[in-house]
C-alpha cells in the first residue's frame, strides 16, 4: 500500500457502507467534517465544524471500501469534501486504479473551483479524478426532492472528465436524461 494511505489521515464525520442516494449504483460514501458554506436547511449541518468528528486514517478507509465486491463506486460527501482536499488525493488516486468512480458533492461550483486553481491546487488534483461531481450549495428556495443525489433544483450533475476536457460546464448524461424526462421542473 502507498505509503501516503498509510500516513495520511482524513477528519470525517461518517461513512455509509452502502448507499443508494449518493449517486449512481452502490456507493460507499465518506462524510468530510468541515465546511463554511452554512447553506441554511443544509442536510448535514452536524459536518460544518472543522475541528467536529474524528480522524481516520486513509488505508483504513481503503480497506473498507476494498471488504465490499459490490460497489460500483465512491461517494465524497460532507461538510465539503474541497476543504480537505490535499489529504484526499491519495484515496481518490487508489478508487480509481482500482476501477472504481468517484462522485463529488461540494458547496462550491465548478466555475469557482476553476477560478481557485492556482490558490487552491489540490481543490483542482482531487477534481481530477472524479466521475461525476454535483456542484453548489444546497438553496431551500430551490429545495426539489424529485431531482436525483441532490437536494436543489441549483446544483448540478457535472461530468468532470468531460467538463474538464471542454473547460467548461458538461451536465452528466443523469442531469440531461431527467431534464428531458422531467422538463416542466426545470424551467
Amino acid at each position: 500500500m502507498p505509503e501516503d494511505l498509510e500516513t495520511g489521515r482524513l477528519r470525517i464525520a461518517g461513512v455509509e457502507a452502502e448507499s443508494f442516494v449518493d449517486g449512481p449504483g452502490i456507493r460507499f460514501t465518506i462524510f468530510t467534517q468541515g465546511c463554511s458554506h452554512h447553506c441554511p436547511g443544509c442536510h448535514n449541518p452536524q459536518t460544518h465544524d472543522f475541528e467536529g468528528g474524528h480522524f481516520v486514517k486513509l488505508s483504513s478507509l481503503l480497506e473498507m471500501i476494498e471488504e465490499n465486491p459490490l460497489l460500483d463506486g465512491v461517494t465524497l460527501s460532507g461538510g465539503d469534501p474541497m476543504f480537505q482536499a490535499s489529504a484526499l488525493v491519495p484515496l481518490a488516486r487508489e478508487i480509481k486504479e482500482r476501477g472504481m468512480n468517484l462522485v463529488i458533492f461540494t458547496g462550491f461550483t465548478f466555475e469557482r473551483l476553476m477560478a481557485l486553481k492556482d490558490e487552491k491546487p489540490e481543490m483542482l488534483e482531487l477534481l481530477s479524478f472524479a466521475d461525476i461531481l454535483i456542484d453548489g450549495p444546497f438553496v431551500m428556495a430551490k429545495r426539489c426532492m424529485q431531482v436525483k443525489f441532490r437536494g436543489s433544483l441549483n446544483q448540478r450533475i457535472i461530468d468532470v472528465q468531460e467538463s474538464l476536457t471542454q473547460g467548461k460546464v458538461v451536465l452528466h448524461q443523469i442531469q440531461l436524461d431527467e431534464m428531458a424526462e422531467n422538463p416542466d421542473l426545470f424551467n
